[in-house]
Parts: C-alpha cells; structure tokens; sequence
C-alpha cells in the first residue's frame, strides 16, 4: 500500500495543533494579562469601581511626588548590587570544590551527596515555611544571633534593626546558590583538559590557570548565571514580606520594590498605579538586562572566536 504525502497545509496546521494548548496559556495567561496591566498602568483603578482613565497621572505621581518609590527602589539596588555577586562567587566556589578542581582527577568518594545537599536548598524556593525559619534564625534569641554571641559579637535581633534587616534577606538569597552552582558545574566539565595541561607546562599556577583558563573558557556560563540571577533577584518578594510583616520595615529597610508594588495594588487597592509600577520595573531589569549583554562583548569569550 502506497502512503499518500501529506499536502503542503497539513504539516503546519498539525504543528498549531499540538502547539494550541501553549499558544492557548500564553495568551490567556500572559499575554493577555500584561496587555491588560498596560491598559490599567494609565487608569485609576480601586478594584471596585470602572477603571477612570488619568493618562500618565501614575508615572508622574511615582517618579516626582512619591518618596517610599524611591525608598523602595534604592533598597532593591542594593539589595541586588550585593546578593547576586556573593551568591555567584560562593556558587562558583562550590562548583569548583564539587568538580575536583579544574584538572581531570579521580572520582571523589562522596560528590554525589554532597552535589545534592548543596543544591537542596534552591528545591525549597523562596517558601513561606524557609522565610519564617530565617525569620526565627535572625529574630532576637535566633540561632544566628546566638552563634555570633559566642565569638564576642552581639548585635540583637537583625531584623528589628535597620542596619542588618537587609542582610538577613542577603543572606537568605545567597543561601539558594543550588541552580547557580549546578550550571557552573556543567559548564566546568566542558573546559578542555589540554587547556590546563597547556597551563602547567607553562608553569602557571593554580591562581594563574584560574584567571587563564577557568574564568575566560566559563564566562558564558558566568553571564549566563548573571542575568538569570538579576531578574530573580529585582523579583525576590515572599522573604522581605514575611520577615517584614508586610510592612518592609524597620525604617524601610526591607522594602523591596516588589513588597512596595504588593502594598500600592493589595493594600492600598491602587491596581491602577501598582500595574504602572509593575511596567517600570519591567523596563529596568530590561535596561539592566541589554546593559549587561552590551558590556559582555568585552569579557565574554566563546570557543572558536577571533578577538
């Protein structure tokens, strides 16, 4: 029996198809939200009421005559400036440990689990239940709070004190380097031997092979990691709500961008400025995003390209 080929329409209308349940979520649930949000970013909307279009009323309120914006968004800054660099070394760091450094070696007995027990804490995700423990840890009488008054340094309850609440969350978000460090694995078991064995016929060291080889031949998997972590982290919500209360205290402290935004569109009911908010912050991790791809052509290094 002879198979008859498909007519030219068939195999595209098969396609859509089976991508119909995709398309279908994307617009229902993505796109068509974030059309809806734009809309709403030029209209006063209390959740009640018919949305009254005001123009660029909410823009121009946030950027001149709304102090907790700019509270809010310098805290994120500085929260992002100084968690994503301390989450990316100690991921790095880790990786190179649980790879046996950058030579080939035996196996080591063990890496299995300990790959795992590092990675354990990013399956948790930024849960409530992981946020009210950090909140115990760092509360006055915590354990972290305890531990530092053993070696001599008291300092009382870190999140009722302006000067440390941050770091509680940094450190809350640095202890989630689990997917960061299973990419830099991946992309260390890609590097060359004969790289390194170049290297040491050479006579260069271990710092030298480090800065030589390992951070040119891994700097995709580094700019990878890099913006992934950025996104993550101007996005970082659940852990400045629940350490804070909801409130981002103490003295706005832990008033992360997103916690402000909550606060605007969930307690207030200013839907209207909360998704005009919510657009701002889109545009700057896309800002920061083509800023950190525009630099990347002078440190970034791919296999095979001429420079």
């Amino acid at each position: 029996m002879k198979l008859r080929p498909a007519g030219p329409g068939k195999p595209q209308r098969s396609a859509y198809l089976f991508l119909s349940p995709w398309l279908l979520g994307a617009g229902l649930l993505t796109i068509g939200p974030m059309i809806a949000s734009l809309w709403l970013s030029f209209t006063d909307y209390d959740l009640f009421d018919a949305p009254k279009w005001v123009g660029l009323r909410n823009y121009r309120t946030m950027f001149t005559d709304d102090d907790h914006f700019w509270n809010a968004l310098g805290t994120t800054v500085r929260f992002v400036a100084i968690a994503v660099p301390i989450q990316l070394a100690l991921a790095l760091g880790v990786a190179l440990l649980l790879a046996g450094g950058t030579r080939k070696s035996r196996p080591r007995r063990g890496l299995g689990f300990y790959r795992s027990a590092f990675y354990a804490p990013s399956l948790l995700g930024a849960s409530v239940s992981v946020a009210l423990a950090w909140r115990a840890m760092f509360g006055g009488g915590g354990a972290f709070v305890r531990v530092l008054g053993w070696f001599g340094i008291h300092t009382g309850s870190w999140i009722d004190q302006p000067q440390y609440a941050l770091y509680s969350l940094v450190a809350l978000a640095v202890w989630q380097f689990g997917a960061p460090m299973v990419i830099f694995l991946a992309g260390l078991k890609q590097i060359p031997a004969d790289l390194y064995e170049a290297a040491d016929l050479d006579g260069a060291g271990p710092i030298r092979r480090f800065t030589a080889v390992t951070v040119p031949m891994l700097s995709p998997v580094i700019l990878f990691n890099l913006v992934l972590d950025m996104i993550h982290a101007f996005q970082s919500f659940t852990g400045a709500f629940v350490i804070s209360n909801g409130r981002g205290g103490p003295s706005d402290s832990t008033l992360l961008y997103t916690l402000y935004l909550y606060q605007r569109g969930f307690v207030d009911f200013r839907m209207g400025y909360a998704s005009a908010m919510a657009w701002v912050l889109l545009l700057a991790i896309a800002a920061v995003t083509a800023i950190l791809f525009r630099t990347a052509r002078g440190w970034v290094f791919y296999a095979g390209e001429s420079r």
